[in-house]
């Protein structure tokens, strides 16, 4: 997977950030252990979901 980066996940929708989440999540479940992908993957999940976080009413 492609590394989702803080500042490309600030610049998508909350829609879209969930898409991309559940993405980084099924490509984190099915990549080898100790991956170059697998790391990937949950850098990209880390960052969308600050992004996420940032973006909550109230908190």
């Amino acid at each position: 997977m492609k590394l989702v980066s803080r500042f490309e996940a600030a610049s998508r929708s909350t829609a879209e950030l969930h898409g991309l989440l559940a993405e980084a999540f099924n490509a984190f479940a099915s990549a080898p252990r100790s991956s170059q992908e697998r790391r990937n993957a949950l850098a990209s999940m880390r960052n969308i979901e600050d992004e996420l976080a940032a973006r909550a009413p109230g908190l």
